[in-house]
């Protein structure tokens, strides 16, 4: 089709995820030494503007929700010529023990930072 697809769109929000998640503490390190992860529970994606193999995007990201046992957030992907939002996905994730493969509360630190990341910002 020349465009960019499907699994393209979701592999780059999946990237931008783990660097959210370790920005409060759910780094690769953690989860492997605590038995722990973080697993999408729901996402819903709307594609805004079309990309082309070769363009340069960036994503912004941003948390609207944390709970004991998950969070609530999003990504926008942002051709980062023309500044336009290609797409936006809003995710739900849940923190886990990887072991029992269920729901598990997150430490007290890593909520606290996550709260910390809570933005007002509604992608449009």
């Amino acid at each position: 089709m020349g465009h960019m697809n499907v699994m393209w769109y979701v592999g780059k929000f999946d990237e931008a995820t783990w660097n959210l998640v370790s920005l409060f503490g759910a780094t690769q390190q953690y989860m492997k030494s605590e038995n722990k992860g973080m697993v999408a529970a729901g996402q819903r994606i709307v594609y805004r503007k079309e990309l082309l193999p070769g363009n340069l995007v960036h994503v912004r990201s941003g948390l609207h929700e944390v709970k004991e046992k998950t969070i609530r957030f999003f990504h926008e992907m942002i051709n980062s010529d023309t500044g336009e939002v290609a797409a936006i996905t809003w995710l739900n994730g849940v923190h886990i023990d990887s072991q029992l493969r269920r729901a598990a509360v997150m430490p007290v630190e890593m909520r606290k930072k996550a709260e910390g990341l809570i933005t007002d910002y509604q992608p449009q």
